[in-house]
C-alpha cells in the first residue's frame, strides 16, 4: 500500500507590519528606491530599481539555531510574487565572508511560485542567518515567501497554550479571538488548543471552538498557569505555551515555535520569547534573561532596525544558553516531560525565574518570537517591589545551585533597600522591608499564602504618597543642586543622597522626572524633592526627604539584618527541603477548584480525541453540555471565587510542606517565623 508522502515543514512565513503590533517597517524588511508596502493584503510593490532585503529581525532565518536543533538534508526559499526581478539569497556567517546562496533573474507574468533549493547552504558552514533579497527589473509584486524543508519533523508536538487572566476582560477576549482564528487556519491547527485561566471570574469569550475558559481562584500567575498546566495535560498535551492575556505578539510566532519544536532532537527544547517595550518598539528589551542575584537581561537596547545590530545579536544568541537562563513567561514554550518543579507559589513575580531554573530545558531565542509589552519601570508600584524582592531572594535560599553564603544573600535585600532609600521611596523601602521578613518566616508562609488575600491589604494600607494621582496634586518645578564636587559627592553616597546632612533648604535640588527614569539615582542626586510624571498623560507624585523616617527605617533594617544573619544556615535548609513538595502536582492540585464545580465532567487524564471541527477535546467529552445551567453554576463559582479573594478569608487549603516545629520560642532569627513588623508604614 503507497505511503502519502509528507508535506514540506513550513519553518517561518515571510510577515509583515501589523497595527495594534508593530508598525516599525524597517524590524521587517529595509526597502529601497521605487517600493511600496500594502499593509492590506501584505504585499510589496516594486518599481523599476527598486528593491525589497529581508534581513530583517522578523524575516531572517537563524539557520544556525535551526541546524543546530536538527541537521537539514533540504532547505527551500519559495517565493510569490510576479513580475521581472532578480532573486538574490545570502548566507551571513560569523567571523568570515558571507556566500552568496543564489542569484538569478526570474520574469513571472502571472501571479506564480518560485522555490530555491538551499540545501547546499552547509558546504559552507552551518552557523549564521540565511536572508533573501529581491530587485526588480520590472514592477514586481512580492505576495509572500517563506523557508521550508522536506525533512520530516522528529516529533508532532502537542501544544497547549495556556493564558492566566484576572478581570481584563476586554484584553483576553481580544487575545482568544486572535488565537482562535490562528489555530483554525494553521497547518497545526491539530495539535494546538488554548486554555484562558479566569482567576477573576469575569473573563466572556464567546463560543470558540479553538479555546476554553478555565475558572479558577486567584492564586495569581504562578498558580494560573499551574492550573493551565495541569489542564493541558488533563487533555493530553506534551508541550505547554505560557503567555500573557494581553499578549501582543505576531501569531506566526506560534508557527515558528511548533516547528521549532517538530525538528528539535534533544527532547528537553524549550523556546523563550523575546520582549521589546511598548515605549520603543525598535529596541530590544531582553531576548532572554539570566538571573544571579538580579535580573540580567539578555541584548538588551539592540537596535533592531540595523541589520548589523540584528545579526550580532543573532550570532551571540546561537551559544548555548547560561545555565541560569530563564525565559519570561509572556512566551514561553516548553515540553511537559522535562518538568520536575512546577511554578512555586510566588503569586506573581519571579514565577518564571525559578521556573526556568529549576528545570533543565535547552532554551533557544527565535527571531521574531517576541511579546510587546509595557516595560517593567512602567508597571513598578510599592507591591511589585515587595514581590520582588522576595523571589530574588527566595531563589537563592531555594535552588541548590544558586546557594551563597548569609551576607552575600543578605546583600540582595540591602541594595534593593538603599535604592529606595535614595529615591526617598520610604513606603516602597517599608515594603521591601516586609518582604525580607516574610521569606524569613520560611517556605510555610508562601504555603499559607498563595492568594496573597492578606498581604495585598498590607501592602494597600502602606502605599498613600507613591502611588499616581493628578498632576495637579504633584510638585513639577525642577531645580538643580547646589552641591557637587567629588567631596559632595562622596557625602551623598555615604548618606543615601543627603540624609541627616543639614540645611538642605540651603543647597539640594529639586527633580521632576519621567516615570520611566525612577531606576536613574544620578538624576536625582542631591536632592530633597523628587517628582515623577506620565508624559502624555494626567498622573504624576511627588516624594521627599525625610530623615525621621529614614532613622526608623535604618534602624529596622539593622534589627532585620542582624536576625538573617544569625539564622541564614538554618533558613536555607528549610527552603531546600520544601521546595520540591511546593512545586509539585499535588501541591497545587489542593488549591484548584475541582472540575465538578464548574459542572463538567473531569476528563480522563492524557486522552484526548478529535471532534467533528478537527479541534482536540478530553475524551470525557468537556465540550459537551455548555447549556445555561453549566453556565450558572460556573457563574456561582466564580462569585464564591470572588468571596475568596477578599481579605482575611483565605479559603486555600495548600500543602505544608514541613511539618511544624513544636519546642520554646528562641529570639527571633532568619530560621524562624519573624514576626511581621509592627510599623509597617514606618516610613510615616
Amino acid at each position: 500500500m503507497p505511503t502519502t508522502p509528507t508535506p514540506p515543514l513550513t519553518l517561518q512565513h515571510m510577515i509583515l507590519p501589523e497595527q495594534g503590533i508593530c508598525t516599525e517597517m524597517e524590524l521587517y524588511v529595509h526597502l529601497h528606491g521605487a517600493s511600496g508596502v500594502n499593509l492590506g493584503d501584505g504585499t510589496i510593490w516594486l518599481g523599476g530599481g527598486g528593491v525589497a532585503c529581508f534581513d530583517t529581525y522578523f524575516n531572517l532565518l537563524s539557520i544556525g539555531k535551526w541546524h543546530g536543533a536538527a541537521p537539514f538534508s533540504s532547505l527551500s526559499l519559495e517565493v510569490q510574487a510576479q513580475g521581472r526581478f532578480e532573486l538574490r539569497v545570502y548566507h551571513a556567517i560569523p567571523g568570515r565572508s558571507w556566500e552568496l546562496l543564489a542569484c538569478a533573474l526570474h520574469e513571472l507574468p502571472e501571479q506564480g511560485r518560485l522555490s530555491l533549493d538551499l540545501s547546499h547552504f552547509a558546504v559552507n558552514a552551518t552557523a549564521g542567518v540565511i536572508f533573501f533579497e529581491l530587485r526588480a527589473i520590472w514592477d514586481t509584486v512580492l505576495r509572500g515567501a517563506r523557508f521550508v524543508t522536506d525533512d520530516p519533523p522528529l516529533r508532532q508536538p502537542r501544544l497547549g497554550i495556556c493564558i492566566t487572566t484576572f478581570r481584563r476582560e476586554a484584553e483576553v477576549a481580544r487575545t482568544a479571538g486572535r488565537l482562535d482564528t490562528f489555530i483554525a487556519g494553521s497547518e497545526f491547527a491539530g495539535q494546538m488548543h488554548a486554555f484562558v485561566v479566569d482567576n477573576g471570574g469575569t473573563a466572556e469569550l464567546g463560543d470558540l471552538a479553538h479555546v476554553d475558559r478555565v475558572a479558577n481562584r486567584n492564586l495569581g500567575g504562578a498558580g494560573g498557569f499551574a492550573r493551565g498546566m495541569a489542564e493541558a495535560e488533563a487533555w493530553g498535551f506534551d508541550h505547554c505555551l505560557f503567555m500573557d492575556d494581553d499578549a501582543a505578539f505576531h501569531m506566526e510566532s506560534i508557527h515558528r515555535t511548533l516547528a521549532f519544536l517538530s525538528r528539535a532532537q534533544d527532547p528537553r527544547t524549550a523556546v523563550a520569547g523575546a520582549m521589546i517595550s511598548n515605549t520603543h518598539k525598535w529596541a530590544m528589551w531582553e531576548a532572554g534573561a539570566t538571573f544571579d542575584q538580579h535580573c540580567r537581561p539578555q541584548q538588551g537596547g539592540r537596535d533592531l532596525r540595523r541589520r548589523d545590530e540584528v545579526l550580532e545579536m543573532e550570532f551571540q544568541t546561537s551559544a548555548p544558553a547560561d545555565p541560569n537562563f530563564y525565559g519570561g513567561f509572556w512566551f514561553f514554550a516548553f515540553p511537559v516531560a522535562a518538568v520536575r518543579a512546577r511554578p512555586f507559589p510566588f503569586f506573581v513575580r519571579g514565577d518564571d525565574v525559578s521556573f526556568s531554573l529549576a528545570n533543565s530545558f535547552r532554551s533557544v531565542t527565535l527571531n521574531g518570537v517576541v511579546s510587546f509589552q509595557d516595560d517593567f519601570t512602567e508597571k513598578e508600584s510599592v507591591t511589585t517591589h515587595y514581590l520582588d524582592l522576595r523571589s530574588h531572594m527566595v531563589h537563592h535560599l531555594a535552588v541548590e545551585r544558586l546557594g551563597q553564603g548569609a551576607w552575600a544573600t543578605a546583600m540582595i535585600p540591602l541594595r534593593f533597600l538603599a535604592r529606595s532609600l535614595a529615591r526617598f521611596h520610604y513606603e516602597t523601602a517599608a515594603a521591601e522591608l516586609l518582604a525580607w521578613r516574610d521569606v524569613m518566616q520560611g517556605p510555610e508562609f508562601f504555603a499559607a499564602n498563595a492568594d496573597m488575600s492578606v498581604r495585598r491589604l498590607t501592602l494597600g494600607a502602606i502605599a498613600s504618597a507613591e502611588v499616581w494621582g493628578p498632576r495637579s496634586g504633584a510638585q513639577l518645578e525642577p531645580r538643580r543642586p547646589r552641591l557637587r564636587g567629588r567631596v559632595a559627592a562622596a557625602l551623598l553616597w555615604i548618606t543615601m543622597n543627603g540624609h541627616l546632612l543639614p540645611l538642605p533648604r540651603l543647597w539640594a535640588g529639586k527633580a521632576v522626572l519621567p516615570g520611566g527614569a525612577r531606576a536613574d539615582l544620578a538624576a536625582v542626586r542631591g536632592c530633597r524633592r523628587i517628582s515623577y510624571h506620565r508624559p502624555g498623560e494626567d498622573k504624576a507624585y511627588t516624594v521627599r526627604r525625610s530623615d525621621a523616617r529614614f532613622l526608623a527605617l535604618i534602624w529596622q533594617i539593622g534589627l532585620t539584618l542582624l536576625a538573617f544573619l544569625h539564622g541564614h544556615a538554618a533558613l536555607r535548609r528549610r527552603y531546600l527541603v520544601a521546595y520540591p513538595a511546593m512545586t509539585s502536582a499535588e501541591f497545587w492540585q489542593q488549591s484548584f477548584p475541582p472540575l465538578a464545580e464548574a459542572g463538567q465532567a473531569a476528563p480522563a487524564p492524557r486522552a484526548t480525541r478529535a471532534t467533528g471541527q478537527g479541534t482536540l477535546a478530553p475524551a470525557s467529552g468537556r465540550t459537551e453540555g455548555r447549556g445555561s445551567e453549566n453556565i450558572s453554576q460556573i457563574q456561582q463559582d466564580d462569585d464564591r471565587d470572588r468571596d475568596a479573594d477578599s481579605p482575611g478569608q483565605n479559603t486555600l487549603h495548600a500543602m505544608s510542606p514541613v511539618a511544624p516545629r513544636s519546642g520554646p520560642r528562641r529570639g527571633a532569627n532568619a530560621g524562624d517565623a519573624a514576626e511581621v513588623p509592627r510599623r509597617s508604614r514606618a516610613a510615616h
